[in-house]
């Protein structure tokens, strides 16, 4: 361990040398200052904190994913470029451990710059509305729906399965499969059958209502609101593009059993635009001692069209944790992917040159962004190509690192949980998984490279 350390020292020497670490941290503080005080998003105090921390967290981790790949993939190939390896390889030291030492001082180098700015930007956002005049609504509303970490809960899917085999059987011997849907295999129609009742299990024609119910409901005990989000879409656009809904929220079993009310039900009912969200706010009296909370909606008789929830037109948001918590796990889900970067760096240095195996980090770096999107869209689009996809295709995009996936941007700008679960499954996924496979692979590689011929 001694020799790992070793090396791990002498890395961020040679990088303290090369004066990169230095204009980096200046660099960087000049620009997220400059950028907390110039933000404005929509002009709320909310929407300045929120472009302020999406940019500045997006900049950040650019940055230092650059700077992580840069200078581990220089760090070894310059060794070996300039022969300065032979007078590590001569000593008792082994190649694992000179990758493995490299490794750890790039983690040092990430972790402190890591640490440095998320304080910095965390500060700032803190700070700000300090130094700014608003309103204490505006103040009410950034403290609500910024400076929290909210669970978001949504209506759990209502199994179709049975009534789609249903479905399929019956078009089947009817003779309509062909007729409505032509030269499509039975995957393809039952994926498309379900999805349809599905949409039907989240429609509310005029005059009927639908109810969501929700479990374990434990908003933090100084929460005094919960936040219902929502948005409709319709099946037929009405000329105003506006509905009218009735909503209750509570414990509707009160009023459905006969029971005696013990809690209250908040109701509200209002007519607004569709396809934009909205957010009610919730006393969190509402939800019943037992931590059941139903959502119900009623469409009244004056609408023209029948309603629609689609997958998250429905967000039941409660307050489950802190902002400095919910931030610093985000800064944790930064330092995964450093850690990753860093093995994948390594890895390409150690069998190519350093323009090649810079090139080459920096390809994985851009489409890993992109490798979620990529397997959305090919996964329905490739059902019918068989072994071949499976066995080829599929497992190449899925060993790709998967950054959107992992984005803490998308849980810190909307205030959502970072819960430790999913904390646990990106630990596992790019460092336990990923990360430990590119160490593996490198330390094989690196072990039988021919560093130096003989010269006889």
């Amino acid at each position: 361990m001694s020799r790992i350390w070793a090396v791990a020292k002498n890395t961020i020497r040679q990088a303290v040398r090369l004066k990169t670490v230095a204009f980096l941290v200046l660099a960087l503080l000049v620009v997220l200052l400059l950028m907390g005080e110039n933000a404005s998003g929509d002009g709320t105090l909310k929407g300045r904190l929120q472009t302020f921390v999406s940019y500045s967290f997006s900049l950040t981790s650019l940055v230092l994913s650059v700077f992580t790949i840069g200078l581990i993939v220089y760090s070894l190939t310059n060794d070996i470029k300039q022969k300065q390896i032979f007078t590590v390889l001569t000593k008792p030291i082994r190649r694992s451990q000179l990758l493995l030492g490299k490794l750890l001082g790039v983690f040092i180098l990430d972790f402190i710059l890591l640490a440095i700015f998320s304080f910095t930007i965390y500060a700032i956002a803190e700070l700000t509305p300090r130094f700014i005049n608003t309103s204490k609504q505006e103040l009410n509303r950034a403290k609500n729906e910024f400076f929290t970490a909210r669970m978001k809960l949504t209506p759990q899917k209502v199994d179709v399965s049975e009534k789609v085999r249903k479905m399929y059987q019956e078009m089947k011997k009817s003779g309509k499969l062909q007729q409505k849907f032509p030269n499509m295999s039975q995957e393809a129609i039952i994926r498309i059958l379900t999805w349809r009742q599905e949409q039907w299990t989240r429609a509310v024609a005029p005059g009927q209502e639908l109810i969501w119910e929700f479990q374990n409901v434990k908003p933090l005990e100084d929460a005094q609101s919960l936040f219902l989000k929502y948005k409709y879409d319709v099946s037929v656009n009405p000329a105003d593009l506006k509905v009218t809904g009735a909503w209750f929220v509570g414990d509707l079993r009160q009023i459905q059993y006969g029971a005696k009310v013990q809690t209250p039900v908040h109701e509200f009912a209002r007519k607004e635009l569709i396809r934009t969200y909205y957010e009610e706010e919730v006393p969190s009296n509402v939800v019943a001692d037992d931590g059941y909370l139903a959502v119900g909606f009623l469409s009244p008789p004056l609408n023209i069209t029948t309603i629609l929830f689609p997958e998250d037109y429905l967000q039941l948001l409660y307050k489950a944790d802190t902002f400095t918590a919910n931030f610093i796990r985000a800064s944790l889900l930064i330092l995964f992917r450093l850690t990753l970067l860093a093995c994948l760096g390594i890895f390409a240095a150690s069998f190519l040159s350093f323009p090649v195996a810079l090139l080459l980090c920096l390809a994985v770096f851009t489409t890993a962004h992109l490798s979620g999107f990529v397997m959305e869209a090919l996964d329905p689009a490739t059902h019918d190509v068989g072994l071949f996809y499976s066995y080829t295709i599929k497992p190449l995009i899925h060993l790709m690192p998967q950054f959107d996936k992992f984005s803490p941007v998308k849980f810190i700008i909307p205030a959502q949980l970072i819960t430790w679960k999913f904390l646990a499954e990106a630990f596992a996924m790019l460092v336990c998984i990923k990360s430990f496979l590119l160490i593996i692979l490198s330390l094989c590689i690196f072990r039988f490279r021919e560093v130096a011929k003989v010269v006889t």
